[in-house]
């Protein structure tokens, strides 16, 4: 299957979904699903939600991100949202400021539409 590619001075408004894997260079406002890996490189800025396989982030991200696998998070990156993830790793150096909810691999979806279903605490 081919990888899709975003390139660096492209910015793309709207959702996209995709069977296969995903290399963003340039700049996402939006969402993106893919059943495959997605990739952010050095340059690229995500503003919005990614539901992916596997991903690998460089670049900016900020939003709900929801990875069935493994999210690598490299030294140059910077997160902030929500993150739902079966693995994490996490390079020094990387910013890292999102909440975090670990689940098993393949429940990525299904978790994080169970927490937003169940009633918020409260706490006096």
């Amino acid at each position: 299957m081919e990888r899709n590619v975003i390139s660096k001075n492209t910015t793309i408004i709207g959702d996209i979904k995709a069977e296969g894997d995903f290399r963003i260079d340039g700049v996402l406002e939006g969402s993106l699903k893919t059943k495959g890996k997605v990739i952010l490189g050095a340059d690229a800025i995500i503003k919005g939600n990614v539901d992916a396989l596997s991903a690998d982030i460089e670049g900016f991200f900020s939003g709900q991100l929801k990875v069935e696998k493994t999210l690598t998070v490299k030294t140059i990156a910077t997160i902030s949202g929500e993150v739902t993830v079966g693995k994490l790793s996490i390079e020094p150096g990387a910013n890292f400021n999102a909440s975090c909810l670990m689940i098993e691999p393949g429940n990525a979806t299904k978790k994080q539409n169970e927490k937003s279903k169940q009633p918020k605490k409260t706490f006096k």
